[in-house]
């Protein structure tokens, strides 16, 4: 496998942006790990962080270039501050860099598919977020996302009595609390837009820890799934809102991924 660290220059942002990258090499030799690759453009992993950390997170708190080095499969791995993956309110336009221009910009720098079918996006926590924002509000984009512990119900996160989580959200969604359900950012909702699109659902991985505190999230998610017989898989087992359980999780969303 190839690691690369790569820093740009985002027009979208105003500013200078990273993404970690991960691409596929042929090894027979290697001790302990082969590689495989495929001839041109590769199938994509997209890999999004939680809200305190970035874009270096995956690499170092898992195992990830080792996981998907027969699989034949590239990640990229951007970061997003503490945007939501979402145009901020407060802040820059995170919502379009990741929608229109990350994917531009990554596939002029790498050997990266275009194809939807070759495609998935996941994230934890607020990157599960991110995942499923992204994934129901360009279908066309992806084939797969996954969510591990994800903040599913922002509306319901946005209200939170925590000081410092109602200061982050008020500078993503904005002070108006009340105008997250149903809206654009609303995962829930976007669940039934994108079922009436053209490209359709994407296949979705949820994921949640039976001791995790966004646990209520994912059963919301959940449900509004059944509700509109969405393609879920979901997995709700023993666990907490850490790395042991992301870094287990995300071996299991692999194996998952229609590849």
């Amino acid at each position: 496998m190839a690691f690369i660290q790569c820093d740009f220059y985002s027009e979208v942002l105003g500013m200078s942006s990273s993404i970690n990258v991960i691409l596929p090499q042929a090894t027979r030799s290697q001790i302990g790990m082969d590689g495989v690759a495929s001839r041109g453009r590769h199938k994509t992993l997209w890999l999004l962080h939680g809200l305190s950390d970035d874009h270096t997170i995956w690499g170092r708190r898992t195992s990830i270039e080792r996981y998907v080095a027969e699989l034949g499969i590239a990640v990229v791995m951007p970061a997003a501050n503490v945007s939501f993956y979402s145009n901020m309110a407060g802040g820059a336009r995170y919502g379009e860099f990741f929608e229109e221009e990350l994917p531009a910009l990554a596939r002029s720098f790498f050997p990266l598919s275009e194809k939807r079918e070759d495609n998935f996006i996941a994230g934890l926590s607020m990157g599960g977020y991110g995942a499923m924002r992204l994934a129901l509000t360009r279908p066309d984009l992806y084939c797969a996302a996954v969510s591990l512990s994800g903040v599913l119900d922002v509306a319901a996160f946005r209200e939170s009595t925590d000081t410092s989580r109602q200061a982050i959200m008020r500078r993503v969604f904005g002070d108006q609390a009340s105008e997250l359900a149903g809206s654009k950012s609303d995962v829930l909702s976007l669940l039934e837009t994108a079922s009436r699109s053209v490209a359709g659902l994407p296949q979705l991985y949820a994921c949640c820890g039976q001791q995790d505190f966004l646990l209520e999230h994912s059963r919301a998610f959940v449900a509004k799934c059944r509700e509109l017989n969405a393609p879920l898989h979901y997995v709700e087992n023993d666990g907490e809102h850490e790395w042991g359980y992301w870094d287990m999780m995300i071996q299991d969303a692999l194996k998952w991924l229609p590849l």
